[in-house]
């Protein structure tokens, strides 16, 4: 159970994380692939009961930047997202650690 909202949680981390990376030309496209990922989620695991709403709010407000790059890179990966968008997150990742 615990697994499965983590899981949750990550999916909207992941979302902000490539909200965050303005420099994307097609970020637009890459959200609402997410998005349909998290409403699938939600569909199909309907015995937990997941806000979307709450999880974005909490996410956008208690969750750090780097963390929530980290949950795209997780998130690009499992959608398959575009490799251009991954490095550039890595290289953000990178410059802003140092």
């Amino acid at each position: 159970m615990e697994e499965i909202k983590n899981h949750f949680r990550y999916l909207v981390g992941g979302y902000y994380g490539v909200s965050l990376m303005d420099e994307y030309p097609l970020k637009e496209y890459v959200l609402r692939d997410i998005e349909d990922v998290i409403y699938a989620f939600q569909k199909t695991n309907p015995d937990v009961s997941f806000s979307y709403e709450e999880e974005k709010i909490n996410v956008k407000e208690k969750v750090s930047s780097r963390v929530k790059l980290q949950d795209a890179l997780i998130v690009l990966q499992e959608i398959e997202g575009p490799m251009d968008l991954v490095f550039m997150i890595q290289r953000r990742l990178k410059t802003d650690k140092k």
